[in-house]
């Protein structure tokens, strides 16, 4: 009966691709940041008590997203924090910014996966004829 067509599951890691869009460069990274918070967690369910710095450069807006979100997993993984929102400047290729955040809380947060960084897939950071700045990658769960 196996040669009689048929479907199954198979094992597969499943990335998430993550997009930020918003009137400015840094307002879109920082949606590009809750869209990541929101792989983990609802990102309303996070409160915002701790106010972590983060600072990075690349020389271009590309590498500086995968830069940024990359810190940000960072913090998450070595620290055991999740973040709700996000404060971002970007100027020549420097980003500064505070994430706002709390510790996980496994009760509260339920994380549904942890992201191991962020990848070069659909790696895109342009501005589209509307004016709004789009930045957006794949993160590896």
């Amino acid at each position: 009966m196996m040669n009689m067509p048929h479907w199954e599951h198979f094992e597969h890691e499943a990335d998430i691709g993550i997009r930020g869009i918003a009137p400015t460069l840094g307002q879109a990274f920082e949606q590009a940041a809750v869209a990541m918070t929101a792989v983990v967690t609802d990102p309303e369910l996070v409160s915002d008590a701790l106010a972590v710095p983060i600072k990075c450069e690349a020389p271009d807006n590309e590498l500086l997203l995968v830069s940024w979100i990359n810190e940000l997993v960072y913090e998450m993984s070595a620290h055991g924090w999740l973040f709700n929102r996000y404060r971002v400047a970007i100027d020549g290729g420097k980003l500064t910014a505070t994430a706002f955040g709390v510790a996980v809380d496994r009760q509260k947060h339920q994380p549904a996966v942890e992201i191991k960084g962020a990848t070069f897939t659909g790696l895109h950071v342009y501005r589209q004829a509307d004016g709004m700045w789009v930045a957006q990658c794949v993160v590896d769960v």
